[in-house]
């Protein structure tokens, strides 16, 4: 599987499609019913082929983290968790990255992501923290969700000698919100978007942009999900959809590995609404 590297002074290279872990063992709360099946699952997505893990200390208050731990055993796979709002403040993220790692049963995670932005804690003061577990080798990589360009300014420039490699925001067909500046700004700089929602939960494509859907599937040979996720691998983003069916898991991995041409990324951008940004397929 090809894939795309990130990152401007700190560089790290990601696979074209990672897993989400969103309502994996719960929602903000833990439901401990399925975790040994759902442990299963993500080793069987593991083994499809699947070599990165988004997940957060917030899903199923810790549990993903849990579950996704419990499927790893020694597989070598690319780890993005993340810190939640209420845990921004200097010694709480430092705490919060321990007690992410215990759950996930690994010494370092790879891509250490803020969740959301605090109204309440100084950015300078949360990303001091981010690069105190870089220098303490707890993190290697650091990463934001849900930021603006000006927020992500903001941020690096409280970073001395690491920098901000991606940024996970919701992007799919029915919101292209990241095409109006902040693709435009993460290009320039060369950090990676992740991202989530990339089926837009799997709400009914219908009017223009599932007529556009239904053409480019029955012209490539390939699932109108699988069309969907490589529309935005052509755009240079990381899509991390989430599913428990095998199936679905196999379909959604299958959306790697190959491109849409520059036309039919142009059809489908058409049938959205607006163009976006320039094809980077190859």
């Amino acid at each position: 599987m090809d894939g795309f590297e990130f990152g401007g002074r700190i560089k790290v290279k990601l696979p074209e499609i990672g897993l989400g872990t969103w309502k994996i063992g719960g929602s903000f709360t833990p439901d401990h019913s399925m975790d040994e099946q759902l442990a299963g699952i993500v080793g069987r997505a593991i083994d499809m082929g699947y070599s990165l893990i988004d997940t957060a200390e917030v899903y199923g208050s810790g549990n993903a983290e849990q579950i996704v731990g419990n499927a790893l055993k020694g597989r070598n796979v690319f780890i993005a968790t993340k810190v939640w709002q209420s845990n921004l403040k200097y010694d709480d993220v430092l705490r919060a990255a321990e007690g992410s790692m215990r759950r996930l049963g690994i010494k370092t995670v790879d891509l250490y992501q803020i969740h959301w932005p605090s109204d309440h804690v100084p950015l300078r003061e949360t990303m001091r923290a981010m690069e105190k577990l870089v220098w303490d080798g707890k993190v290697k990589f650091i990463g934001v969700c849900n930021f603006d360009e000006h927020l992500l300014d903001d941020a690096r420039s409280y970073l001395s000698r690491e920098d901000i490699v991606t940024d996970q925001v919701s992007y799919s067909l029915l919101d292209r919100g990241p095409e109006d500046t902040l693709l435009d700004y993460c290009r320039k700089e060369n950090i990676g978007i992740i991202a989530y929602e990339p089926l837009a939960r799997k709400k009914v494509f219908g009017g223009m942009i599932g007529q556009a859907l239904s053409t480019v599937a029955k012209k490539t040979g390939k699932t109108e999900a699988q069309v969907s996720l490589n529309w935005l691998i052509c755009k240079g983003a990381l899509p991390i959809p989430k599913s428990t069916d095998i199936r679905h898991l196999k379909e959604n991995i299958g959306a790697a590995g190959w491109r849409l041409s520059e036309d039919d990324v142009m059809k489908l951008d058409k049938a959205a609404g607006e163009t976006g940004p320039e094809y980077s397929g190859k």
